[in-house]
């Protein structure tokens, strides 16, 4: 067993994306949000819930990622760490935009009234490149698209670009760097990391919208990989975690007081022009200070070996990759029922966690699929080996 595993990033990695279902779900049903297929159950009371986690549930899950990339990298070499993350990412990306995937951009289309009723003949279109239209579905423009699974290759990215760097960043100036940021504490902590997010949203904000395509999105690019190289700086540094445990309520409130200025402020103002730009750098502080929160109060309640955190670890990335593909088959089933707008969010959140545990089950249980969800291979289990003794004839008195 490794005694130095850090139960609390596994927790918070299998809870983050257990918000990231909910918060699909959710995509269904808030009012005034494109999503692939929206619920004639529309809520507008959704959206600020939906925009409290929204404004730091994949900054989290970037962050995490940064931290499990720092306990990886060291002990490896820039060749083992380059194959082993293209192998763990972009395998199970390849296959699941292949296999996993399809059905959601074949449910908008149907849904948008590009094409007909039937699977079969939209799969031999969209594996060809289509051509489509502009609106059949979200990333149509190349022809086939990697839907919510866009966090793969961004994080592919990041992990290489952090491995080419890593002479510099362990040399001397390195080290200075990183001790720059885990040597905060107190209100430097609240605010000094938080400067180049802010300097983003006054920046690239106005200019790149969020298009989870790869290729044009600067901001979230200058984000995420700042967050992601956060984790990766402070993943083995002790001081770091004993501050935001130290400051655990302190970053709450603000957090708190931070999250209730963003909800005053739209509810009282039109959200434009300059009153749009302040938001954006209030919503960069609550960022911040929310991580803070849940990396301190995780720390301190989370790092312990739960009798499910085995399983959960291993399940997560399974669960990530089929999760928005089962939400929208349900739909199909669910939707023409007429349930309401009570019972129907409800068996749809049930029914896509029972879907995700059976078919995740499956998937561990087989050598050739583990490794297309990005698990590694079934360690076989050994035989014992005979005991020499137990044969032994018994002496005559």
């Amino acid at each position: 067993m490794d005694t130095q595993r850090r139960h609390d990033i596994d927790t918070l990695r299998a809870l983050a994306f257990g918000l990231v279902i909910l918060y699909h779900v959710g995509m269904y049903y808030v009012a005034g949000w494109h999503w692939h297929l929206k619920s004639p159950h529309e809520a507008a009371w959704l959206q600020m819930p939906m925009r409290a986690l929204n404004l730091w549930r994949m900054d989290l899950v970037f962050i995490v990622s940064g931290i499990a990339f720092g306990f990886l990298a060291r002990n490896r070499s820039f060749a083992t760490l380059v194959r082993e993350r293209s192998v763990r990412l972009l395998v199970p990306l390849v296959f699941a935009m292949a296999v996993v995937v399809p059905f959601q951009p074949y449910a908008q289309a149907l849904a948008n009234g590009v094409v007909a009723p039937g699977f079969v003949d939209f799969l031999a279109r969209y594996y060809t490149g289509g051509p489509w239209p502009a609106d059949a579905f979200d990333g149509a423009d190349p022809g086939v698209t990697w839907n919510h699974l866009w966090y793969l290759p961004y994080l592919w990215l990041y992990s290489m670009v952090v491995a080419l760097l890593l002479p510099a960043l362990r040399s001397r100036s390195g080290e200075r760097m990183r001790c720059s940021l885990t040597g905060l504490r107190g209100l430097q902590l609240l605010l000094l990391p938080a400067v180049p997010l802010l300097v983003y949203s006054t920046t690239l904000w106005p200019a790149f919208k969020p298009t989870h395509d790869l290729i044009h999105d600067g901001w979230l690019h200058a984000v995420y990989f700042t967050l992601f190289l956060y984790g990766w700086w402070v993943a083995t540094d002790e001081g770091f975690w004993r501050e935001t445990v130290r400051m655990r309520w302190m970053t709450l409130g603000l957090a708190v007081t931070l999250l209730g200025l963003v909800i005053t402020v739209r509810g009282t103002t039109a959200v434009s022009g300059g009153v749009a730009q302040v938001l954006r750098w209030i919503g960069d502080l609550y960022l911040w200070a929310a991580l803070l929160t849940i990396l301190g109060w995780a720390r301190l309640k989370l790092d312990r070996p739960w009798p499910w955190l085995a399983r959960a670890r291993e399940s997560v990335y399974p669960w990530y990759i089929l999760h928005q593909t089962v939400i929208i088959v349900l739909l199909f089933w669910l939707a023409p029922l007429g349930l309401g707008p009570v019972l129907e969010p409800a068996m749809l959140v049930v029914l896509t966690v029972a879907g995700c545990w059976i078919l995740t089950s499956l998937i561990r249980r087989s050598g050739w699929l583990r490794p297309l969800f990005g698990l590694s291979a079934p360690v076989p289990a050994r035989c014992p080996l005979p005991d020499p003794k137990a044969h032994r004839p018994a002496q005559s008195a």
